[in-house]
C-alpha cells in the first residue's frame, strides 16, 4: 500500500479491491504511513491515490454498527491527515466517494485525472458525511453548491468538481507523474488545513434557502440533519464537528437508515443465486428479439437499446411497427434534448434497431423476449413457431407476468432454455426484472438472465413458478384487504392517502386505475375458477360492469376528467354505501393506521408463505422486488424487513387476531412466520 518514489516523497496507494473501501485495516495503514513519513527527516512530501483505476468508494458499510467501526473512526484518520505538519497530495483518478471524498477534503492539495467522479451520497443509505464532510465542504465550495451535493448524493465529474473549487488542478495525462512533480518540486504546495477556513459570509443565507426548500415529512431525517451541521459551522472546527457526530449517531439509529442499508446490501445479495457456482459459465448475449411492438415490447426495446444491444422488434401490424419505431425515436431524441446522450450515441442506437413484421427475423439471435397478451394460447402459437425458428443455443423467455412459466416452457421441444424475464411498465424505467426460474431452466440459462438483468440496468431477481410469481402473487393480497376495507366503510382515496403517506409511491387504487381495471378483472375471473376458496371482494367488480376500466378511458375507482388527475367520484362512493348495505354490512369509520396494518400484514403474511414454498430464495428477494418494483418506499426496506423490525412475535399475533374475524380465511398465518416466532429468530436470519 506504501512505497516511496522518490526519496523525499511517500506515497501511499490504497489499494483494497474491489472498490478501495477504507475498512479498519486501510485506516490503520494510511495513519502508520502518516506517522512514519511525518517521523522521517528525509520524507519533505505525501501522496494518497488510489490502486485499480479508483480512489475510493469510502467507508466499508459492513462495519456500520460494529466494533471495527469504533476501533479506528474515519473522522480520526481524516482529521490525522488535516493535522500532518508535511504537505499531503490527493491524486484522484476514478470514484472518489462518501468517506473518501471527506478524506479528500483534509488534503492540503488534489489534483484529478479528468476520469474522477466525486460525491457524498450517504444520504442515499440515510446518514450524512460524518467524517467532516459536512463541515470541511461548504468551507471549501459555495455553501449552497455545498448543501445541494450533499443533500442529493448526486455524482460531478472532475471538471465540474475544479469549476466549484473542489480540486485544485485537472490532469490531462500521467495522474502519478505530475503528482510526483508537485512533491518534488523545490516549492511544495503550502498547507492549507480546510477545517480552518473561515465560514463563508453567505453561510447563513445558503443554510436558510435550503431549508426552505425541503421536501416535508420525508421518511429519512438525513436532509434535515445536514442542513443543521452545515448551519453548526462557526469559526472554530469542533462545536460544528461535535454536531455532525452526535446527529450521524442518532440517523444510524433510525429505521430509514436501517432501511436504505438493507436495501443497498439487498441488492448486492439477490445477485447470488444459491446453488451456481462460478464454474457455470453465462451465454453471451449480443442480439435481442422482442415479439410484440405494444407499449410493453417498445419499453423493452429501448431498454435493451441504452445498454448497447442489438434488437429486432417483431409485430406483425404494420401501424404497431410504425408506432412502436416512433416512440423509441422520440424517447431516444428526448435523452438527446435532456443530455443524456450525445447524438451520436443516440444515432448508434437507433441504428441498431429493427422492426420486422414476421418471426423468421429472429432466425440468428441469442436471446428472445417474448411480450405479448396474457393468454396461454397467444404463448403456445409463440412459442412453438420460435422453438422451430431460433439457434439451439438461444435462449426463449417470456415476459409473462402470471402464467405458468412451466406450461409455456412446455410448447418446446427443450425447455431447459426457457426463462422468464417479467418486465414491470415502463420497462425502459422500472428498474425490477423478476427472473422466472422454471422446473427445467438449466443454471446456466439463469446465471445468464441475471448477468442479463445487470447488463441492462436491472435489479434482477430469482422466483420460482407460481401464480403471480413473487411480486403478484403478493400484491393480489394487498388488493384483497384494500377491497376489504372498502366494504367496511373506508373510501379509495383514504386507502391510497394512508399508504402513500406511509410509504408507498402510489396507493393499490390508484395503481389499478393506471392499469387498468379491465386486466385485475380478467385475473379475478380466472382466480375466482382456479381458487375458489379465496374469493375477492365483488365491489370493484361493480366498477367494471359500469365500464370504468381506469385512467385510460378516463374514469373507474376515480374520475380522471383532464385523462390524467385521479379525483374522487361521488357517484362511486354512493355505490360502495349501496353494496356494503347490500351485503349486510354497516360501513364504519376506519383510521388510516388500520388501512396501513391491514395492507402491510398482507404482504408480510404472503411473502413469508412465499419464502417458506421456496419460490423466493430468501427474504431479502421478496424486499428487493418490493422495493424496485412496487414503489414500496426504500427506508422502509421492504416487507419482510418490516417484519422483522416489528418484531415476528408480535406480527404474528397482529394476524392471528384478524384471522378470529371478519375474513379470516384470509388471515392463515405462514408457516415460516409460526416457526420463526416460536424460536425467536428473525427473518434475516435466512438471508444467505
Amino acid at each position: 500500500m506504501m512505497k516511496s518514489g522518490s526519496s523525499d516523497v511517500c506515497e501511499i496507494i490504497l489499494d483494497n479491491p474491489p472498490v478501495n473501501a477504507l475498512g479498519l485495516p486501510v485506516r490503520r495503514y494510511i495513519i502508520a504511513a502518516i506517522e512514519a513519513a511525518e517521523a522521517d527527516p528525509a520524507i519533505r512530501c505525501i501522496i494518497i491515490r488510489g490502486g485499480g483505476g479508483l480512489f475510493t468508494a469510502g467507508a466499508d458499510i459492513a462495519e456500520f454498527r460494529t466494533d471495527q467501526m469504533q476501533i479506528l473512526w474515519l473522522p480520526d484518520l481524516v482529521d490525522r491527515i488535516e493535522a500532518c505538519s508535511k504537505p499531503v497530495i490527493a491524486a484522484i483518478w476514478g470514484n472518489c466517494l462518501g468517506g473518501g471524498m471527506e478524506m479528500v477534503l483534509a488534503c492540503h492539495f488534489r489534483i484529478a485525472d479528468t476520469s474522477a467522479r466525486f460525491a457524498l451520497p450517504e444520504v442515499k443509505i440515510g446518514i450524512l458525511p460524518g467524517a467532516g464532510g459536512t463541515q470541511r465542504l461548504p468551507r471549501l465550495v459555495d455553501p449552497a453548491v455545498a448543501l445541494e451535493l450533499m443533500i442529493s448524493g448526486r455524482t460531478i465529474d472532475a471538471l465540474r468538481a475544479h469549476e466549484i473549487g473542489l480540486v485544485d488542478r485537472i490532469v490531462d495525462g500521467d495522474l502519478v507523474a505530475e503528482a510526483f512533480k508537485i512533491a518534488s518540486a523545490d516549492r511544495l504546495p503550502p498547507i492549507r488545513r480546510t477545517g480552518s477556513i473561515p465560514p463563508p459570509v453567505n453561510l447563513p443565507e445558503a443554510v436558510a434557502e435550503t431549508r426552505a426548500s425541503l421536501r416535508k415529512g420525508g421518511l429519512s431525517a438525513s436532509p434535515e440533519r445536514i442542513v443543521e451541521c452545515v448551519a453548526a459551522i462557526e469559526a472554530d472546527f469542533a462545536p460544528g464537528r461535535a454536531v455532525e457526530k452526535r446527529l450521524f449517531a442518532e440517523l444510524m439509529d433510525s429505521q430509514a437508515a436501517r432501511g436504505l442499508q438493507h436495501a443497498f446490501f439487498g441488492e448486492r445479495k439477490v445477485a447470488r443465486i444459491p446453488g451456481i457456482g462460478a464454474d457455470i459459465r453465462p451465454r453471451s448475449i449480443k442480439t435481442v428479439g422482442i415479439v410484440g411492438g405494444g407499449l410493453m415490447g417498445t419499453g423493452i426495446a429501448i431498454a435493451l437499446l441504452n445498454a448497447g444491444l442489438d434488437v429486432i422488434v417483431v409485430e406483425t401490424r404494420g401501424d404497431a411497427r410504425d408506432k412502436a419505431r416512433d416512440t423509441v425515436g422520440r424517447t431516444i431524441l428526448r435523452d438527446v434534448e435532456k443530455r443524456r446522450v450525445s447524438q451520436s450515441e443516440a444515432d448508434a442506437r437507433l441504428a441498431a434497431l429493427t422492426l420486422a413484421p414476421s418471426l423468421e427475423a429472429l432466425a440468428d439471435v441469442d436471446l428472445v423476449i417474448e411480450a405479448v397478451f396474457e393468454d396461454l394460447a397467444v404463448k403456445k402459437e409463440i412459442f412453438t413457431t420460435l422453438d422451430s425458428i431460433v439457434r439451439f443455443d438461444a435462449i426463449l423467455a417470456s415476459n409473462t407476468s402470471t402464467l405458468d412459466l412451466d406450461a409455456i416452457a412446455a410448447f418446446t421441444s427443450d425447455p431447459s432454455r426457457v426463462v422468464g424475464l417479467h418486465f414491470f411498465s415502463p420497462a425502459n424505467i422500472m428498474r425490477l426484472l423478476e427472473v422466472v426460474r422454471g422446473g427445467r431452466t438449466a443454471p446456466d440459462v439463469l446465471a445468464t438472465a441475471m448477468v442479463f438483468a445487470r447488463r441492462i440496468g436491472k435489479v434482477g431477481v430469482v422466483s420460482g413458478v407460481c401464480d403471480g410469481f413473487i411480486g403478484n402473487r403478493m400484491f393480489e393480497e394487498y388488493l384483497r384487504q384494500a377491497y376489504f376495507l372498502l366494504e367496511e366503510g373506508a373510501l379509495p382515496q383514504q386507502i391510497d392517502q394512508a399508504m402513500e403517506a406511509w410509504g408507498v409511491a402510489m396507493g393499490p387504487l390508484r395503481v389499478l386505475d393506471l392499469a387498468g381495471q379491465d386486466i385485475g378483472w380478467a385475473i379475478r375471473k380466472r382466480r375466482a375458477v382456479e381458487q375458489p376458496d379465496r374469493p375477492y371482494s365483488g365491489i370493484v367488480d361493480r366498477i367494471c360492469e359500469m365500464g370504468r376500466f381506469g385512467q385510460k378511458v378516463g374514469k373507474g375507482i376515480y374520475d380522471y376528467a383532464d385523462g390524467r388527475t385521479a379525483v374522487p367520484d361521488p357517484e362511486i362512493e354512493r355505490l360502495f354505501a349501496g353494496y356494503s348495505a347490500e351485503i349486510g354490512l354497516e360501513r364504519r369509520s376506519i383510521s388510516d393506521a388500520e388501512i396501513v396494518e391491514h395492507c402491510l400484514l398482507a404482504l408480510i403474511n404472503e411473502g413469508a408463505r412465499i419464502v417458506g414454498e421456496g419460490i423466493a430464495y430468501r427474504p431479502v428477494d421478496v424486499d428487493m422486488i418490493y422495493l424496485n418494483g412496487y414503489g414500496f418506499a426504500r427506508e422502509r426496506g421492504g416487507p419482510m424487513f418490516q417484519a422483522d423490525e416489528q418484531g415476528l412475535a408480535t406480527v404474528l399475533e397482529k394476524i392471528r387476531i384478524l384471522a378470529a374475524g371478519r375474513n379470516g380465511w384470509a388471515w392463515e398465518p405462514a408457516a415460516l412466520l409460526v416457526e420463526f416466532a416460536a424460536q425467536g429468530k428473525r427473518l434475516a436470519d435466512l438471508n444467505i
